[in-house]
């Protein structure tokens, strides 16, 4: 005799699931209009927005690991790779967001300060780089709300947008955003340019910059810190992707949006894939290079939002 089933139990196989079930998780949070502008600034053909989420130690704390080896891997993010990559951007003049954790900014203040002092951006990255799929939702709000205040404290600016750690986007996280009011999110893949997202099928006014796994360093260099895989892509290939893909973004007069780590692209043999890069970008006419709340603002006054 078959055992019974809830279909709309928690645990219930989702092939078992009626429409009335599926429909809303989907439509939860979905890409709305497109915010891809007729022009970018300046009659620019394509905008370009460099972005390092500066993790630091906060991939180890979140789990609540006290390996000292596992932190000096982040630990390298800031002494390392964080001088590096200010560097670059101000040799080429470069403006760019960093996403930070709290716990980062509390650990280097000056990092923070140095970065605002540059003319870039920082924008929310949670607490501890917790995951917020996992967290109950007066939790995550406590903890993004209390991120915002932080990173005002040290960097001095009240941020405007969020990159949810790991892209760990939960069903409450666009509720939380929109309370706070802010500009943007930058966690999500449902295009290649700014959409405006949707809540439950209603605008929302949050203007989305997306981004993409091969659009980011990490699944071309991160190590399997609990095995013994080791990433095998070289920087050429990493740039062969990289300027790919700015090049599609040039054809179509859209946005290329870069994610980055300074853990990952801070070592020498990868910031040079960086400098190759903005080289390269730097090669064509009619390029807008800007911070996430730039690129956001301008895409929402242009559609009248």
């Amino acid at each position: 005799m078959s055992r019974s089933r809830d279909p709309y139990a928690p645990q219930a196989d989702p092939w078992t699931w009626p429409e009335e079930r599926w429909r809303p998780i989907v439509e939860k949070v979905r890409a709305g209009r497109s915010l891809k502008p007729a022009a970018w600034p300046g009659g620019a053909r394509c905008a370009v927005a460099l972005s390092f989420d500066s993790d630091h130690e906060t991939i180890t704390l979140r789990s609540g690991d006290r390996s000292p080896g596992r932190l000096s891997q982040g630990e390298y993010g800031a002494r390392a790779g964080v001088p590096r990559i200010l560097g670059l951007l101000r040799r080429h003049d470069v403006p760019a967001t960093f996403f930070v954790p709290a716990v980062t900014a509390m650990l280097y203040p000056d990092e923070q300060r140095a970065v605002i002092a540059a003319g870039h951006e920082i924008g929310i990255h949670s607490w501890i780089h917790e995951r917020n799929s996992e967290l109950p939702p007066e939790d995550e709000r406590a903890l993004q709300m209390r991120a915002a205040d932080k990173l005002e404290e040290i960097a001095g600016e009240r941020p405007v947008g969020i990159r949810t750690p790991s892209w760990d986007f939960s069903e409450h996280t666009l509720a939380i955003t929109r309370e706070m009011g802010l500009l943007y999110d930058s966690s999500l893949m449902a295009d290649d340019d700014p959409y405006e997202l949707l809540e439950d099928n209603a605008p929302t006014g949050v203007v989305e910059l997306p981004v993409e796994w091969i659009r980011d360093d990490v699944p071309y260099w991160a190590p399997d810190r609990t095995g013994f895989l080791r990433p095998h892509a070289s920087p050429g290939d990493v740039l062969e992707v990289f300027r790919r893909e700015f090049d599609g973004a040039y054809a179509e007069r859209g946005l290329f949006l870069l994610t980055m780590h300074p853990h990952f692209i801070g070592h020498r043999s990868r910031i040079q894939v960086l400098e190759e890069l903005v080289r390269h970008i730097r090669s064509h006419p009619g390029v807008w290079f800007a911070t996430h709340a730039d690129v956001a603002r301008y895409c929402k006054e242009q559609a009248g939002l």
